[in-house]
């Protein structure tokens, strides 16, 4: 394009000069390219508050030689060179010469064309594929004419109406559309109607940002065709039939329930249509499987009409009969409203296939689902072996405000191309309400359009105006062939209207009196449809009629039903896997313990590296150690815990996936799960090898964008698809998490008994107290315990042969203190019948403690070895006192319950004490709270004053979730109430921690010391 644009600015140089002398602009005294303007806007803006346009430069007072007359001289010296020697010239100064003069000698219709003529001539036709969107009728409601930028005038360019008859030419440049050679002699009057009706009809392209010739060739070719393209007879039958569910589904909500909220896509109706026709093209295309992620608008109108929900159920949900009739072992949980509600329906397809469509439930937190569905949309392409990216796309349809406004859309756009992230594209439908609940765009974003973060990625954007329903199924269509063309992400702007508030039952004149002044008065797109169809002569109104009545007689008949209707557990748990319990039904506890000759040959496969492989000599030295743990079978350190439980997933045939910021390497530099060849720059995954013929994305280990909410939805959307799989998140630092909070709080913690859909994601965030400041000690361990949602006051069944404790809790939340257990509690994650989140607090000085060590003996199911009961080898809920006590310690005077790794410290300064009379024991599962093993404990030291002790701040950590626990448990053993739980930790603060060292070292010391101490703790200081 170099060569393009060299040409381009020579002639825009030579119009600088034809106007300076007089032209048909003499008169203009700027050129500027056009202020930014938004679709529609209320807001007065007085001119005190507007910004100064930029001025441009006089001529006079440039100073570059070239613009002083000499252009034209240059052009004509340069052409003389070229006639002499061709090769004398750059490459494209020679094909520009060959064609223009080939052609001027052979038609006289353009002997009279100049070079500069050419030129501009070209940049016309380029200002139109730039900026012709400015000109596009996009606005249905026609409420501000938007300035139409200067270069899109012929006369701007130095053409006059004398000019309109003349034949020029315009080919041969490498290029497509009106700059290939299928016509390269036209008059301008038709390079003009054509380019008018390419780019400024009601559809407006953005291309012209990507920098992939051959992409915007293949949108050249889509877009500039020799006449507009057009739909047959048949076809639009099929177009408005859809129309008219879509449209009539709208009208019988609000008749039936003309109160009720339910966000109804009144103005945007050709949306419906426009994504049945995408679907269908796709179909068309390969696409087997379609995620789809939407907001609460329109949402009812694409489950009936797009993916095929009953609406027998969608009808019944008004009448708010949602909840099953009771049924063993079914669970229904606490439910949503329906406009959150998801599905999934295998549809036929126009052309005579199917295809899978499901979308995806999520919550009234807008964009939020985005990297849920983009993630799903990967598992899919994982477990079908879609290596292409073909078979399995994602479609997310947002609203203007909030693709504009929230951080997320960048987040999720910013995976696209990422190796280990992306999908082969996604299709982003923008529905385009030219308002945000009651915010202007002018209020509501900076950019001229709310799609113009997608060019960031050089996604197109294709705008069209909602009203005509042909170019919405037009570039729906072409949407989706670019997707499957180019594997990558586009954008449509549906610009429609709300022709009520933000909700049924809201009063949007409030607001924008003007613009619903105007909707009050605008027909329908289905009126504006039939219309057009009934001039055309295409559709009769008989027909028009009977469409009509078809649909609406399906509807009562369905109403009528609807008050009948009873939900059934398959419409609840559409996508329920096959054989896993829900939390009403008894799971089995399996043991995770595996034999020792696995374990032996993982462990050889996970610390050998080839021999040619030149690692950093200290990474080489880490695996050499490795090695030696794995042979000796003695000192098991974090990193290796991990890696055994990684490896014998993966040879039990799982799934494994670990992602995050830095965790190939990990935070703390001790993973090294990929290995770097210190002169090639080769990587090497040992657990990428860990069985024959692995496939390369059975263990995936990635680095990922700097960003917490993208990537933990990404996740949580990819864990969802598959039980069969380890899927595990981890943040660089604990705290980290606060930028994901919002799928924490709607979809992790709460997603199982709102949408009954389970998911087995392990999330692992950094956690400890060791002098490093506020910001990177604390995991808010807190924040995970308050969101559990299991009962304080009662004491579940802990029977183990009847136990469904973990089953009924939302989720788990673990602070693990050996290897052995880490790999205990990863492993627990797949072997059994159901799935729960796991947030575990992980370690940071831990890694390197020579005290957290675990023999291999530990991580076997040998009977007789550590770790082994009268169940088997399985994660220890709790991990009692080391000093080995009986049954019956009435000597002992102190019970100390902690979590995490003031466990060691306590253990320290308690063998420097030489003190035998306090009992340390490791709460290693917080939430569910083990209730038994708590009791188990009590008992044993019947005498013991019992002592929380913890690192963070009274207000923090876990002590407001253990003591009403601890003390329910404590009461049924009659042990006493609250007051007898004392406390040894840091007192309440607004922080997290301190930030100066030595502040930190005092404190630990005084809550060790405390918790140690020979007299009783005053309760609560």
């Amino acid at each position: 394009m170099a060569w393009f644009r060299a040409g381009s600015n020579l002639a825009k140089l030579a119009v600088r000069r034809s106007l300076s002398q007089g032209r048909s602009y003499a008169s203009r005294t700027q050129i500027v390219a056009p202020r930014t303007r938004f679709f529609h806007s209320t807001a007065f803006t007085s001119k005190a508050q507007t910004a100064p346009t930029p001025r441009a430069v006089p001529l006079s007072k440039l100073t570059d030689n070239f613009l002083d007359g000499t252009s034209s001289v240059y052009l004509e010296e340069l052409q003389r060179s070229w006639e002499a020697d061709p090769n004398s010239v750059d490459e494209s100064w020679d094909n520009f010469f060959r064609n223009f003069v080939g052609q001027a000698s052979t038609s006289p219709g353009i002997s009279g064309q100049t070079i500069q003529e050419s030129m501009r001539l070209l940049l016309l036709v380029r200002a139109y594929q730039v900026n012709g969107h400015m000109k596009a009728k996009l606005d249905p409601l026609e409420l501000e004419a938007r300035q139409i930028p200067d270069d899109l005038d012929p006369n701007f360019h130095g053409f006059t109406d004398a000019d309109l008859d003349r034949e020029f030419f315009i080919g041969v440049w490498r290029m497509a559309g009106f700059l290939s050679e299928n016509r390269p002699v036209q008059t301008l009057r038709s390079i003009l109607t054509r380019l008018e009706q390419a780019y400024c009809g009601t559809i407006g392209y953005e291309y012209m940002h990507i920098a992939d010739r051959e992409k915007c060739n293949w949108l050249r070719d889509k877009i500039e065709t020799p006449t507009p393209p057009q739909y047959n007879k048949e076809r639009k039958k099929v177009i408005l039939d859809r129309l008219i569910w879509s449209t009539q589904f709208e009208n019988f909500l609000a008749t039936k329930w003309t109160t009720a909220k339910r966000f109804g896509l009144e103005g945007a109706e050709t949306l419906i249509p426009g994504m049945k026709e995408m679907f269908d093209r796709s179909a068309d295309l390969g696409v087997e499987s379609i995620v789809i992620g939407m907001p609460h608008r329109g949402r009812l109108n694409v489950l009936g009409n797009v993916v095929r929900k009953p609406l027998q159920q969608i009808f019944s949900e008004f009448s708010g009969g949602t909840k099953p009739v009771d049924e063993a072992g079914l669970y229904t949980g606490t439910g949503d409203v329906k406009y959150h509600l998801g599905t999934s329906y295998d549809r036929p397809t126009r052309g005579g296939k199917r295809i899978h469509l499901s979308l995806v439930a999520n919550p009234s937190h807008l964009e939020a689902v985005d990297p849920v569905v983009v993630g799903k949309t990967r598992a899919k392409q994982y477990y079908s072996n879609d290596t292409d990216r073909t078979k399995n796309m994602g479609v997310l349809i947002h609203g203007d405000g909030s693709f504009a406004g929230q951080g997320v859309v960048y987040e999720t756009l910013h995976l696209s191309g990422l190796p280990n992230y992306t999908t082969g594209g996604t299709i982003h439908i923008v529905v385009n309400n030219q308002v945000a609940f009651t915010t202007d765009p002018r209020a509501g974003r900076s950019s001229q359009y709310c799609t113009d973060v997608a060019k960031a990625l050089d996604a197109p954007i294709f705008h069209v105006n909602a009203d005509d329903m042909e170019s919405v199924v037009r570039v729906c269509e072409l949407a989706a062939e670019w997707r499957q063309t180019f594997h990558a992400d586009v954008v449509v702007d549906l610009v429609c209207y709300r022709r009520f508030g933000h909700n049924e039952i809201d009063e949007p004149s409030f607001t924008q009196p003007k613009m619903y002044k105007v909707i009050r008065q605008h027909p329908s797109a289905l009126e504006i449809y039939q219309k057009k169809l009934l001039e055309s002569g295409e559709v009769e109104q008989e027909a028009i009629k009977n469409m009509n009545e078809k649909v609406l007689n399906i509807l009562n008949k369905e109403f009528a039903e609807s008050k009948d209707y009873v939900p059934q557990k398959r419409d609840w748990l559409s996508s329920h896997w096959a054989g896993f319990k829900s939390p009403e039904q008894l799971s089995r506890i399996r043991n995770t313990g595996v034999k020792p000759e696995i374990l032996k040959n993982v462990g050889k496969a996970i610390t050998t590296l080839p021999e040619d492989f030149k690692a950093h000599r200290a990474v080489k030295r880490i695996y050499e150690q490795r090695s030696q743990m794995i042979e000796n079978g003695e000192g098991i350190d974090w990193a290796v815990g991990e890696a055994l439980a990684f490896a014998t997933l993966l040879v039990e045939g799982n799934h494994v996936r670990l992602s995050g910021q830095d965790v190939e390497r990990g935070t703390f530099s001790h993973r090294h799960a990929v290995i770097h060849d210190q002169e090639s720059g080769q990587k090497y995954c040992p657990l990428a090898h860990v069985v024959m013929n692995q496939n390369k994305e059975m263990f995936t280990v990635s680095n990922s964008s700097l960003s917490e909410f993208g990537v933990l939805g990404f996740e949580l959307g990819y864990s969802m698809e598959n039980p069969n799989s380890l899927v595990l998140w981890e943040a660089q630092f604990g705290d980290f998490a606060n930028g994901a909070q919002v799928i924490f709080d709607q979809f992790l913690s709460s997603g199982e008994s709102k949408w009954l859909r389970q998911t087995g994601l392990c999330v692992l965030l950094p956690h400890g107290y060791d002098g490093q400041g506020p910001e990177h000690s604390s995991a808010r361990l807190e924040r995970f315990l308050q969101m559990s949602g299991d009962n304080p006051y009662v004491i579940p069944e802990m029977d183990p042969t009847l136990r469904k404790q973990i089953q009924e809790c939302n989720w788990q939340v673990v602070n693990v203190t050996t290897p052995a257990n880490y790999f205990h509690v990863l492993r627990r994650q797949i072997n059994r019948d159901f799935r729960k989140p796991l947030i575990v607090m992980s370690p940071k000085n831990l890694l390197r403690h020579p005290e957290c060590r675990s023999n291999l003996e530990e991580f076997d199911d040998v009977k007789g070895h550590p770790g082994f009961d009268k169940q088997g080898t399985r994660f220890k809920r709790l991990i009692k006192d080391q000093y080995l006590h009986a049954d019956r310690e009435d000597g002992v005077r102190r019970l100390v319950l902690c979590s995490g790794k003031i466990y060691y410290e306590l253990s320290e300064n308690r063998k420097k004490s030489n003190t035998t009379d306090v009992a340390i024991c490791r709460v290693e599962q917080l939430c569910p709270f083990p209730y038994d093993l708590i009791q188990r404990e009590l008992q044993r030291y019947p005498n013991a004053e019992i002592v929380w002790c913890q690192e963070e701040p009274m207000n923090m950590g876990a002590y407001s979730y253990i003591a009403p626990r601890l003390c329910t448990a404590m009461k049924a053993l009659g042990r006493g109430n609250m007051d007898d739980i004392k406390y040894a930790g840091r007192l309440p603060s607004a922080a997290t921690a301190t930030g100066f060292y030595q502040a930190h070292v005092k404190e630990q010391a005084e809550l060790v010391q405390k918790a140690l101490q020979p007299e009783p703790i005053n309760y609560p200081q």
